[in-house]
């Protein structure tokens, strides 16, 4: 079983509440200096430098100039003399005939200059932005195209096989991508989609679903595209949804069961532990407290803040590290000693900082557990590899350090820089732009140029590599943790290598995952560009949250999410 993904709708919360006209077809125009700015620092230097070379070129093409340079200045007086005489002879008319040869000569020296500069540009300044954003667009549409011929209405697209997977019955892959179509400015795949929601989607049901994958990505899914339209729709089937869901938090400690069965009403743990993910019970919290904000119920706000302040006052703690599992019977941690930022506990740090936002900066637990644990993390999982020095996330098992680093964990740097850019200590950025570095690298340094799903790191410098990749980890599951860093730390610093490093990714999606017919598959081998062994599934989350994320990294349009926004809760 490979580990849960995680989402965010911070969204939810940092968006215009207002904003529910259909604009998204608007440009905005840039400025030259912009458009400039979009440049890496390479790329604006090869353009200097040949503008510098036509200008040369064009000097000296003039022979007057030239010969200054040459040092002929006397050459040239005698010449001069000699014209003048020749301006009062019979020959006065010779002086305004053209000089064909040095005019000539000149003509295509400019313009082979003209040539070799356009030709170098070609390949050197990289796609626009609007053309960055269409290549997106047309990355969904081609998904899109996949779940609608041989998916439609089911959780998840199988493009190999052109068939598809059923989780809970609920559409996933449809309710997840919502948001994203409307971002995009899809408007005829997301009225499609809105249409099987009104007459399709139902949660009466009698099915078994996971708490919180279906809180983020069907409830989150409904809630954000309610923010983005203002259609009363999504907002009742988001009410219905998580009336179904509160059944789970009946239990003993009041830390929520894992799986409800929407029709009947009634939750359980799974079948061999009573036993709860952490990450899982603490991160439906910006969804419910969502929930409870929009219909004024405030049930839904208060048995998540409940599991949060248990959270809090649980011993069992490492320097604000919390374990992976807590008994649902007991409200205890379980399996003590184990400290990740990766599966099963990677989102509970995350959204301690968004809730904080979402709550208007005015709880102080969520804010001194978030400080705590990054303190932690720097104090006992942060380590450098040998060979490059790369900056990560490692792990800790009962007093062990494993340099081992799951791609759940990229989420940490825009986590880091989101922070920072909210008042928190500035080290927290210094540490974002190190880790963003590194998964950076551990896409780079695949063949594929694929992020695996867990990496290792060498501790030695004389390894030729940094980035070790066992057998069993070399699989991609289209994640998003990334990319959603790659937008949060570009938006924060302007640096266009973010979006360079967004770019590569998505072509390696193109290359490597997309499926012909429709669809994109999760592969099984980074490390093999002639055989990645495709796995004939493609994650909601592609569409939901990988896609979108590129999309915003990409796009100037600062409204299409703002981040300079909080709302009171």
């Amino acid at each position: 079983m490979y580990p849960p993904s995680r989402k965010d709708f911070i969204s939810l919360t940092l968006s215009d509440p207002h904003c529910h006209a259909y604009n998204n077809g608007k440009h905005r125009r840039q400025s030259c200096w912009r458009k400039w700015k979009q440049l890496s620092r390479l790329q604006r230097s090869l353009i200097l430098f040949l503008l510098a070379l036509l200008l040369i070129l064009g000097l000296l093409s003039y022979p007057s100039i030239t010969e200054q340079w040459r040092g002929k200045r006397a050459h040239f007086n005698t010449r001069l003399r000699h014209t003048q005489s020749l301006a009062s002879g019979p020959n006065a008319s010779l002086l305004h005939r053209p000089k064909l040869m040095s005019e000539s000569s000149s003509n295509t020296l400019i313009n082979f200059s003209l040539i070799l500069i356009l030709c170098v540009l070609r390949f050197v300044v990289p796609t626009g932005a609007t053309d960055r954003l269409e290549a997106v667009r047309k990355a969904f549409r081609h998904a899109w195209k996949g779940y609608k011929d041989h998916a439609w209405g089911h959780d998840e697209l199988k493009p190999i096989s052109k068939s598809f997977g059923e989780w809970f019955g609920l559409g996933l892959t449809l309710i997840d991508a919502l948001d994203t179509m409307w971002i995009m400015g899809l408007k005829e795949e997301y009225v499609e989609a809105r249409t099987w929601i009104e007459k399709n989607l139902t949660f009466t049901k009698d099915v078994d679903v996971n708490l919180f994958e279906t809180t983020i990505r069907v409830l989150g899914g409904l809630l954000s595209t309610y923010h983005l339209t203002g259609d009363q729709l999504f907002l009742d089937k988001a009410k219905d949804l998580g009336s179904r869901l509160m059944p789970a938090f009946k239990t003993p400690s009041k830390i929520p069961f894992s799986d409800v069965n929407i029709g009947k009403g009634t939750a359980h743990p799974p079948r061999w532990t009573t036993d709860s993910t952490l990450a899982e019970v603490t991160s439906i919290q910006l969804e419910f407290r969502e929930l409870s904000r929009l219909t004024q119920d405030p049930q839904y706000q208060e048995v998540v803040n409940e599991v949060a302040k248990q959270v809090h006052n649980l011993p069992g703690k490492h320097d604000g590290l919390v374990p992976m599992f807590i008994n649902t019977n007991s409200g205890q941690f379980t399996h003590k000693g184990v400290f990740t930022l990766g599966a099963r506990a990677d989102s509970y740090y995350e959204y301690l900082l968004k809730q904080w936002i979402q709550g208007g900066k005015v709880e102080d637990n969520l804010l001194e557990d978030y400080i705590q644990a990054i303190e932690g993390v720097k104090k006992h999982l942060l380590r450098q590899s040998g060979p490059s020095r790369l900056t990560f996330v490692g792990e800790l098992s009962h007093n062990r350090f494993n340099p081992k680093m799951d791609h759940l964990v990229c989420f940490l740097p825009g986590t880091l820089a989101l922070g920072a850019h909210n008042g928190l200590p500035g080290d927290h950025m210094d540490l974002a732009v190190q880790l963003m570095e590194t998964c950076h690298q551990m896409y780079k340094q695949m063949e594929t140029g694929l992020s695996p799903e867990i990496a290792h790191f060498s501790l030695q410098p004389t390894d030729g590599q940094d980035v070790i990749v066992k057998p069993a980890d070399r699989h991609n599951l289209l994640r998003p943790e990334t990319v959603e860093s790659l937008f949060y730390m570009f938006r924060f610093t302007n640096d266009t290598k973010y979006r360079d490093w967004g770019w590569d990714i998505l072509q390696s999606f193109n290359k490597y995952t997309k499926v012909s017919g429709g669809g994109y598959t999760s592969i099984n081998n980074v490390r093999d560009p002639t055989n990645p062994w495709p796995r004939d599934k493609m994650e909601s989350f592609f569409l939901g949250e990988t896609l979108k994320y590129l999309y915003l990294l990409f796009s100037d349009d600062t409204e299409l999410l703002r981040l300079d926004k909080t709302r009171p809760f």
